[in-house]
Formats: structure tokens, C-alpha cells, sequence
């Protein structure tokens, strides 16, 4: 997937603000309009013009996507980190998938997932009293908050516009408490927390989306959690009990004889807790030392010896 630089495609700095974003785009969108433009690429062009106004017309979705940084150039291989719009509280104006696929790969990428489906104010401007606007940010927290519950402060960044029209941050420090349990995608609901009313309006709510941070052992799907466990080819060949972690603590395994790479061990129920808890899998991995040693390298030859005619590759019908 290519990586497209909008404001390479309207024209402007990134510095542009929001007023000049506007008539850049009035004067491309006459420029290339396909009723009236004489320009052979012109519907091609009239797409990607509307769809980089799509993004830096709205501080929220610029901000975001001002965040993938400067170094991007167009046409580029690009895939968007997991966490690239984390920490960005929103209003939830966002695209629907059908909305999102009328553009290209990039752009949906980033945003058929919107940022939310709040209230708008738009929609109740008119009413003397009414509910605030309901917030919505992405959060990563640690896998074992998930398996314990915890407390965790988090700064937020919310965009606005200045008084000279350019896109700014301001920090919007929280407190919440994470629920034991809590799954990659789940909304934690922080009442009253989002944006204030209108009139005698009670204030809207803020929901944090949980995304797990990436691990160094451990890997999520659902609930259940899954860990590449290493083990000497003696272990695997003979068996052995060994003390391994999990994200709850220490255990004692069973590693059954005759076990091969990639074999499965399961602990049921000690996955992410739940109603119907996950399960915990350790995926064999056979560790092999080192031959950084005469007497290591001695070892693996008369390992050869002893096993001559064993042929790892006889599945694949490779010869000894």
C-alpha cells in the first residue's frame, strides 16, 4: 500500500492552516471537476483532492494523520502502526466502512474504522439544553492489567484549531480504572468525562477502545493468550517438568516425551479471565545450543553418528 501525502497533493505546507486548506481545495476541486475540466487525468485527480480534503478539513482526522510524521513520502510502501492514532481524544465524527471504501487502500486503512460513533453537536446546536458530546480515544495497556485490573493515568491529546487557524493539541491528563477482564477492543465507559452540555445539559461520557501493547513473550487472540516456550531438544525428546511464566505467575509444566516443535500445551482457563475464561498455550520451540566449542562441535558429530539414518526432511520426500 502506498503512502499518500496530502498535503503534497492540494498543494500545501504543513503548515497550512485551516482557512487556506479550504480555498485550496474550492480552487482544485474547479480546476478538476470532470463536467467542466479539459485535464485527462482530471476524475482521477478531482477523487484524490476530495479525499486529502476529507482528512486536513477536520482537526481531528489531520491531527492523526499529522502524527505518521514528515518522513513519509508519496508513493512509499506504507503500513500504519497499531498504534498510530492512540491517545487522541475525539468527538467520534468518523466513516462508516461503505464511506471509507470510496476511497483508496491508504485512506481506508487509517479511518473505516472512524473514531467513534458519539452524539455530534452539530445535531442538537439547536436545543437550549442538551447532552454534551460523547469523547472517544484509543488506550493500550498492558496484557497483565488485564488479568489483574489496575488503575492507570493517561495524558490525551484533543485537537483544536488556535485563533490563527492552525491544528493544536491540548493535553488532557485521566484517571480510569481498568476492569479484570478487559479485551483488545472492549469500551471502558468514564462517565461524564466527555464534552460539557449545552445549557443545563449534563456532560457526555468519554469511552477509552482498549488495544493491548505489543509484548516481548506473550501474544493475545480473544482471550485466549499464547507463548513460544523454548525447550532443549532433551527436554522435548525425554520430558521434563520445568517452571514457566504466565501472565498470572509462575507454573509448573509437563513437557510430555516425544515432543516436537510447534506442539501445543494448554492450561485451560488461565487466558484472560472472563465469564467463560481463555486459555493459556505454550508453543513448543526447540532451543539447540551453540557448536562454539570443540567439545560442542564433538557432541553434534557423534549425535550424526548415533543418528545416521534419521531424515528430517522426510515428509518433504528429500533424500538422507
Amino acid at each position: 500500500m502506498e503512502f499518500r501525502d496530502y498535503y503534497s497533493i492540494m498543494g500545501l505546507a504543513r503548515t497550512a492552516t485551516q482557512d487556506e486548506i479550504k480555498r485550496a481545495y474550492r480552487a482544485l476541486a474547479r480546476k478538476y471537476h470532470p463536467d467542466v475540466s479539459k485535464e485527462s487525468n482530471a476524475e482521477a485527480r478531482f477523487k484524490e483532492v476530495g479525499e486529502a480534503y476529507e482528512v486536513l478539513k477536520d482537526p481531528e482526522k489531520r491531527a492523526a494523520y499529522d502524527q505518521l510524521g514528515a518522513n513519509w513520502k508519496g508513493g512509499q510502501e506504507f503500513r500504519p502502526p497499531p498504534d498510530w492514532n492512540a491517545g487522541f481524544e475525539t468527538s467520534g465524527r468518523g466513516f462508516s466502512e461503505r464511506e471509507a471504501a470510496e476511497h483508496s487502500d491508504f485512506f481506508e486503512s487509517l479511518f473505516r474504522r472512524g473514531f467513534g460513533e458519539g452524539r455530534t453537536a452539530q445535531a442538537r446546536s439547536a436545543a437550549f439544553s442538551a447532552h454534551g458530546d460523547d469523547r472517544h480515544a484509543k488506550i493500550q495497556i498492558d496484557l497483565e492489567d488485564a488479568y489483574h485490573g489496575a488503575t492507570r493515568r493517561v495524558t490525551l491529546q484533543m485537537p483544536e484549531v488556535d485563533a490563527q487557524g492552525h491544528v493544536a493539541l491540548r493535553e488532557h491528563t485521566i484517571e480510569f480504572t481498568i476492569p479484570r477482564g478487559v479485551r483488545a477492543g472492549q469500551r471502558i465507559r468514564l462517565a461524564g468525562q466527555g464534552g460539557p452540555g449545552i445549557g443545563q445539559g449534563q456532560p457526555g461520557d468519554l469511552y477509552l477502545e482498549v488495544e493491548f501493547r505489543p509484548h516481548p513473550h506473550y501474544r493475545v487472540d480473544k482471550h485466549d493468550v499464547y507463548l513460544d516456550l523454548p525447550v532443549a531438544p532433551w527436554e522435548a525428546a525425554l520430558g521434563a517438568a520445568i517452571e514457566v511464566p504466565t501472565p498470572s505467575g509462575k507454573v509448573e509444566l509437563t513437557i510430555p516425551p516425544g515432543s516436537g516443535e510447534g506442539r501445543k500445551l494448554r492450561l485451560k482457563g488461565r487466558g484472560i479471565p472472563a465469564r467463560t475464561p481463555g486459555d493459556f498455550y505454550f508453543v513448543l520451540k526447540i532451543a539447540l545450543p551453540p557448536a562454539d566449542s570443540e567439545v560442542a562441535q564433538a557432541f553434534y558429530r557423534s549425535m550424526a553418528t548415533q543418528f545416521g539414518s534419521f531424515n528430517p526432511r522426510v515428509k518433504l520426500g528429500a533424500q538422507a
